[in-house]
């Protein structure tokens, strides 16, 4: 497989998009309603479209607050996949918010889209070899 253009490949290539959210003001109960009418597991918390954190259905369901919370430098994940890659495995996270070159929020990067990302990689390496 060629691991080496999965590496170089943009995070803004493979988010899952558009970026569904929710306010800061918002209850558990319309964040756990969008998630599950959106079927996500994740949301990211805007306040005046700056991102303030991100909740997840586990956090609702244990009714706890998130620990990702400002751990981690998003700015950081904008450049690569790879990059996105070990900041989600370091952090034990399955996912993170995209920003754009203005902080703005744009999408997600999910473990779900870099599994896909790796088996279409998998699958174009493989397609001509064969049987």
């Amino acid at each position: 497989m060629n691991t080496q253009g999965i590496a170089h490949r943009l995070v803004g290539h493979c988010m899952t998009g558009p970026l569904i959210s929710i306010g800061p003001y918002a209850t558990l109960a319309e964040a756990y309603s969008t998630m599950c009418l959106r079927s996500i597991r994740r949301l990211p918390v805007l306040e005046h479209e700056r991102l303030t954190g991100i909740v997840t259905r586990s956090d609702i369901l244990e009714a706890k607050p998130s620990e990702v919370g400002h751990a981690i430098d998003f700015d950081a994940v904008v450049h690569t996949l790879g990059h996105a890659a070990e900041l989600m495995l370091a952090h034990k996270i399955g996912g993170l918010p995209v920003l754009n070159a203005r902080d703005e929020p744009v999408g997600m990067i999910t473990e779900s889209d870099l599994f896909r990302l790796i088996a279409a990689e998998w699958r174009d390496d493989n397609e001509h070899l064969p049987a």
